[in-house]
């Protein structure tokens, strides 16, 4: 460890700040942001509407934020790819659809959760 040094950290608020400013550009310019949120926003309303439980309101939120915290991973992926090179690259293109591909396999999953969610609750 000492071969590397110390790394100096930021205070925690700047981290915070960080982080916001990130969510935000995500949230303007970020297309599947805007149709996860709105999903999200109908799940919880319809999961309230039919009186789903708090522990399964609970992993329903937790499903969310893994679905959109995967998609700002995605996004800064691509982000960095873009930045490293702007040509057609198998390997570039590996990599997105790989990121990608974790976020709709992550989107399935919830899907099938919650389809077991909503049919525990209603039965």
């Amino acid at each position: 460890m000492e071969k590397y040094g110390r790394r100096k950290h930021k205070h925690l608020s700047e981290s915070f700040k960080d982080a916001i400013s990130g969510f935000r550009l995500a949230l303007f310019q970020e297309r599947n942001i805007h149709i996860q949120l709105f999903a999200a926003a109908v799940v919880i309303i319809f999961s309230l509407m039919i009186h789903v439980p708090l522990t399964d309101m609970l992993i329903i939120f937790a499903l969310i934020g893994g679905v959109i915290s995967l998609e700002l991973v995605n996004t800064a992926v691509e982000r960095l790819v873009d930045l490293v090179t702007k040509e057609r690259h198998p390997m570039a293109k590996a990599a997105k659809d790989t990121a990608a591909a974790a976020v709709w396999w992550f989107s399935v999953m919830a899907a099938v959760i919650y389809f077991f969610i909503v049919y525990n609750t209603l039965h």
